[in-house]
């Protein structure tokens, strides 16, 4: 393929120079187990230790408080699943959204078969979380709010301080589901009052196959995986040394570059938004127009399948998605696009482009230049579209 342009980075990032750098020689010539207590182990030791303590400083917590997982999934499994064993005793109500990531929807789902209760709260058109419908839900027996900080589809970013403060103030605990924003946005995890936070190294340029979990010091959490005693013996399993220290080299890159890349992104972002808008007819904007991740297009096309176009824009080199990378294959429509109250034949009509740093605007001009002539190619095999025109003649 001559020309390729990636556009599915909340799927997954490439990973960046400064962390397959960092990695190589933990990969080779450094590879003890950190765990082990001779000599040879301490660099890599050191090297998990460094890597928590980037993390934690990008995060404004203490060093004690970041637990390496594998991934997004597993620290959203763990924050739940954890809280719910530890916490049982107390109560069984858990608040969520009906917009977050299936690693927390369907962990919710398993509990609700172990006996608890899930409170899923409605968003509105814009797929915003109300911090007040969240106070309203909370009861005697809720033990944890779980709202995630940006949805990986719409990119809305939701009010977790305000949200944050609610739960705090009924002392109930509060975790975020942060893969799609930790590495993009600014995170302060005081001052956001977030008790557990997951995120996971290959949505900011680092590798796959690792993540981690903020817990808050103090807070009561069951472990999800048993055996050995890595983490502080809260997390079982020998420590990905390469996975860590590419994290950690991720973040630091991450933290360095937040402030101009999103300045970047959210121009070419709204250039391309502003554009399709205008010249693409019967195209609407999902997500909240400001609040809203600094890459994230969300677009969907009346009369059309999503599907279509993902292969028509992929035979031009292009790479998009209609959704979660989480759910492709699956022929039902987002669940976050039906929670923010589109039809059924409107979400199936859905494109998520997500840029990174070294989008250009050139990209996108070529990008928008094909989906006009993908759009007026597939109407122009639509009966349903036809009818539609037809009957605005009238």
């Amino acid at each position: 393929m001559d020309k390729l342009i990636y556009l599915d980075n909340a799927a997954t990032t490439s990973l960046g120079q400064e962390a397959l750098e960092e990695m190589m020689p933990y990969l080779k010539e450094n590879y003890s187990n950190p765990s082990s207590v001779y000599g040879f182990a301490q660099k890599g030791k050191k090297a998990v230790e460094d890597a928590r303590g980037v993390i934690a400083a990008a995060l404004g917590a203490k060093d004690r408080e970041i637990y390496f997982t594998g991934g997004g999934s597993e620290s959203d499994n763990w924050a739940l699943k954890g809280v719910a064993a530890a916490l049982q005793d107390k109560g069984k109500h858990i608040i969520t959204s009906k917009i977050e990531h299936h690693a927390v929807l369907h962990t919710c789902g398993y509990l609700e078969r172990q006996g608890y209760e899930v409170t899923y709260l409605d968003v509105d058109e814009n797929g915003l979380v109300s911090p007040e419908a969240v106070e309203a839900s909370i009861r005697p027996d809720t033990i944890l709010i779980s709202i995630m900080f940006a949805n990986n589809e719409i990119g809305t970013i939701e009010p977790i301080e305000k949200i944050g403060e609610v739960a705090s103030r009924h002392k109930v605990l509060f975790h975020t589901d942060a893969v799609q924003a930790f590495g993009h946005i600014p995170i302060d995890v005081e001052k956001m009052h977030i008790d557990l936070l997951s995120a996971s190294g290959h949505k900011f340029h680092g590798p796959k196959g690792i993540g981690f979990l903020y817990i808050k010091d103090g807070v009561k959490l069951d472990s999800l995986i048993h055996g050995g005693a890595q983490e502080r013996s809260r997390r079982a399993g020998t420590h990905n040394v390469p996975g860590i220290v590419g994290i950690g080299a991720a973040v630091q890159s991450a933290i360095q570059k937040m402030q101009a890349n999103a300045e970047k992104e959210t121009a070419i972002r709204d250039y391309a938004i502003d554009r399709i808008l205008k010249e693409v007819p019967y195209a609407r904007l999902n997500g909240d127009r400001t609040e809203r991740l600094p890459n994230n297009i969300n677009i969907c096309f009346r009369f059309i399948e999503g599907e279509s176009m993902l292969i028509m824009l992929d035979q031009k080199g292009i790479c998009a998605s209609s959704g979660s990378a989480c759910t492709s294959g699956s022929l039902d429509p987002s669940h976050v696009l039906l929670a923010i109250g589109l039809p059924h034949e409107i979400a199936h009509g859905s494109l998520r482009m997500t840029l990174s740093e070294e989008t250009t605007k050139e990209d996108m001009d070529y990008v928008i230049d094909s989906i006009k002539q993908i759009v007026e190619r597939l109407r122009s095999m639509s009966p349903l579209y036809e009818d539609f025109v037809r009957s605005n003649q009238q």
